[in-house]
């Protein structure tokens, strides 16, 4: 049976109200997302069919009950510091983990990876990385939101009650070493070393930590399992998150100095080179021109300024932060929108200065002489692994503001800087 042509104009009419309601709903409002009622939703027990659970004034829990999902200016800020192995991302961490009001993690993603991608720390397998980088989002928009529970899946052996031993690097994070997290340490312990939070904390309660993201005004994590920024475009636009993108970049003859140094195995054909002055045969080159690629990709990307990163992303040189840390940490935080609290200053002066030198012990610390540390790879590397570094990743030195040098001389010459001033304001 056709419908008659007063029926067409009646359904047309009628689909044109429901619309422009919608949008005068949208625009007059702040928009909302309430979260979906599930056990593991920070700690939300009711389910979606309970008559308890409804949306609106009248059912008394809805959105407003939930602040983290109204869009509004007063969410939280959602920090990601984007970095690579070796390239500093440990010492930037803990610039925002020392503040009040911001609950840190340090590389949740790593679980990601030791659970999809074992015995890789980096994949190029496009199908590998479409699995870990869709994985990785989704993790970090459940931490986002204060759902540590999802990251159980990937924690191995699973947790028991929700409780664990194995999360990766939980010492690096203040909040998972005070309380209501952990009872050893009282307010009074604001330098707690890593390592005594994790023999005195004993096994990490997520319940108990989601409770600890819950009642921090932000929350900021660290990266270096995301090559890319434009991996995080899903992410960015999410209407759900505030997020704001610190990208991390180092010098890649740092980096490369600095990994053989710390990963010892992997990169032991780099030490016969460097020992020999001998290139072996059989080097893995992808060792050094990922980190070149990723690098200048995302650089490109951020320093384009598409429409999605406006307002939410920074540029960061290692080595300005080495050699300025207290000025540079406020350009962060200024860029964050946040207050730097004494807490973070007394950690940059306590932290900026001593040995330069680093004990094998504490190869991931952040306690040194950061502006002679931000060149010291110059003592290190042989002139000819440098020049080749320098042929091979040519585009992104150029990109970044790094000097090339032509001969030993230059190479060991610390009173002549091989980091260019170079300005890069962040994307407003």
């Amino acid at each position: 049976m056709q419908c008659s042509w007063k029926s067409v104009i009646l359904l047309a009419l009628a689909s044109i109200a429901i619309q422009y309601t919608a949008i005068r709903t949208l625009t007059s409002k702040p928009f909302q997302l309430c979260p979906l009622p599930s056990p593991q939703n920070c700690g939300l027990g009711a389910q979606e069919t309970d008559p308890s659970f409804e949306r609106g004034p009248a059912g008394g829990a809805g959105c407003d009950d939930y602040p983290y999902f109204s869009i509004n200016a007063t969410r939280k800020l959602h920090i990601l510091v984007l970095a690579t192995t070796r390239s500093g991302s440990s010492f930037v961490g803990q610039l925002l983990n020392q503040h009040q009001e911001i609950f840190y993690l340090f590389e949740p993603l790593y679980h990601v990876y030791a659970t999809l991608v074992p015995r890789q720390s980096h994949t190029r397998n496009p199908t590998d990385r479409r699995v870990t980088l869709g994985a990785s989002r989704d993790l970090l928009r459940s931490l986002y939101g204060c759902d540590l529970y999802f990251l159980e899946n990937y924690i191995k052996p699973t947790p028991t009650n929700h409780t664990t031993d194995k999360l990766f690097r939980r010492g690096a994070s203040r909040a998972l070493c005070q309380q209501p997290v952990c009872d050893a340490f009282g307010p009074g312990d604001v330098n707690v070393e890593e390592g005594d939070c994790v023999k005195k904390c004993s096994t990490l309660n997520m319940t108990l930590a989601t409770e600890a993201c819950q009642e921090k005004k932000h929350v900021a994590i660290k990266v270096v399992r995301v090559p890319e920024i434009g991996d995080l475009r899903a992410l960015v636009e999410d209407p759900r998150l505030n997020i704001k993108v610190i990208q991390l970049v180092r010098d890649p003859r740092g980096i490369l100095s600095s990994r053989i140094e710390t990963f010892r195995d992997p990169y032991r054909l780099w030490r016969i080179w460097r020992a020999t002055g001998r290139r072996p045969y059989n080097l893995d080159m992808n060792q050094l021109t990922v980190i070149c690629e990723d690098f200048f990709g995302s650089v490109s990307t951020g320093l384009s300024h598409p429409h999605w990163l406006k307002g939410k992303y920074m540029l960061v040189r290692y080595e300005d932060l080495a050699r300025n840390p207290l000025l540079k940490t406020q350009e962060i935080y200024d860029f964050l929108g946040l207050h730097m609290d004494k807490n973070v200053k007394h950690w940059i002066r306590a932290n900026t200065r001593g040995s330069n030198e680093p004990s094998a012990k504490h190869k991931f610390g952040t306690v040194r002489d950061s502006a002679a540390n931000a060149e010291s790879w110059r003592l290190k590397l042989s002139y000819d692994i440098v020049e080749f570094t320098q042929t091979m990743c040519h585009k992104v030195l150029k990109q970044l503001g790094y000097k090339a040098v032509k001969s030993v001389e230059e190479l060991k010459n610390l009173s002549f800087s091989l980091v260019q001033d170079k300005t890069f304001v962040p994307f407003l």
